[in-house]
């Protein structure tokens, strides 16, 4: 990995262990299962879904999406409202694998993935289908055509949902926003919305099973999280930023982490971790130039709702 890519200090050991209730291994096996039938099933279906209008497809797809997040046990809860339709860049912090399911089972929209992603069995076909906007991250003169990509998504009227922080937090702290992504906005002229997501258990504390940070594997994660019980997916959709009200990237990027992180703060103190600074900005350094080392990216003002939904457990 190239050393000017993001970097986050949570590891498996130190974040993404479940305290709690456990399913057991049949259980957990069977969710697995479900899971993986939810996926092939997204396969088979992504190209006719395709050719549908964009109200009846946003819909499948947001039943397709929260059914493989509840596959898992997890139930969702939603705060907000997500407004007209149109093109919108979404930006939210990052804190697993299930985090683009999540999103779309709220918001459908393009995610930014990295490129390799593509070569993935199952997955990478899944993700093209599914109309993906692929970044070369390793090639950092691909950027520019990669913002220009991400412009045109959204003056087409998508919405193209990015991870800024560039690589995954365990949910008790979070990263700086790189800026790169805000320029597609300020370009296209069209809102930012804050999302913040958080997994949380009984209690209200954060959950560690849907951590995805360091070098944990993909198949470790799933087995956490299908054994985990009792466990909720929080999204809350922020007031969005409208176009004109900041001009600069720098500008824009620190008013949507003040915006999440304002959030975060209110549900739990900020936890500072292991060689990290509290209170990471969004404008310390300009990262313009730094494609997210995130393996997946997502890609008027007004209030978010008090009201919310939840679904079966």
């Amino acid at each position: 990995m190239s050393v000017w890519l993001p970097t986050s200090p949570c590891t498996p050991e130190a974040c993404a262990g479940h305290e709690g209730r456990t399913a057991s291994v049949p259980h957990a096996v069977l969710r697995l299962t479900g899971a993986v039938a939810l996926i092939l099933l997204g396969i088979l279906g992504a190209p006719p879904v395709r050719l549908l209008p964009a109200g009846p497809r946003h819909a499948v797809v947001r039943a397709w999406s929260a059914a493989l997040v509840r596959a898992f046990g997890i139930r969702i809860t939603v705060h907000g409202s997500p407004g007209q339709r149109g093109g919108r860049l979404l930006v939210a912090n990052h804190i697993s694998w299930l985090d683009i399911p999540l999103v779309a089972a709220v918001m459908p929209s393009r995610m930014l993935a990295k490129s390799d992603i593509r070569a993935w069995p199952v997955l990478g076909r899944l993700a093209g289908r599914a109309g993906t906007l692929f970044i070369e991250r390793d090639r950092i003169r691909a950027l520019p055509a990669t913002v220009t990509t991400m412009t045109r998504a959204l003056l087409a009227g998508d919405r193209v949902a990015v991870f800024p922080e560039g690589s995954t937090w365990c949910g008790r702290a979070q990263g700086a926003f790189r800026r790169a992504a805000f320029q597609s906005a300020l370009d296209a002229k069209v809102p930012v919305q804050p999302v913040h997501l958080a997994y949380l258990r009984p209690d209200g504390s954060p959950a560690g099973a849907p951590a995805f940070v360091g070098d944990d594997p993909l198949t470790a994660s799933l087995w956490r999280i299908a054994r985990a019980r009792g466990i909720r997916a929080e999204v809350t959709l922020l007031p969005r930023i409208p176009p004109g009200r900041h001009t600069d990237r720098r500008d824009l990027a620190a008013a949507a982490q003040r915006a999440v992180t304002g959030r975060a703060s209110e549900r739990t103190p900020r936890t500072a971790l292991p060689g990290q600074t509290t209170g990471p900005s969004a404008t310390d350094r300009d990262s313009a130039k730094r494609p997210a080392a995130s393996v997946h990216h997502w890609v008027s003002s007004s209030p978010a709702a008090a009201s919310s939904f939840r679904t079966p457990s």
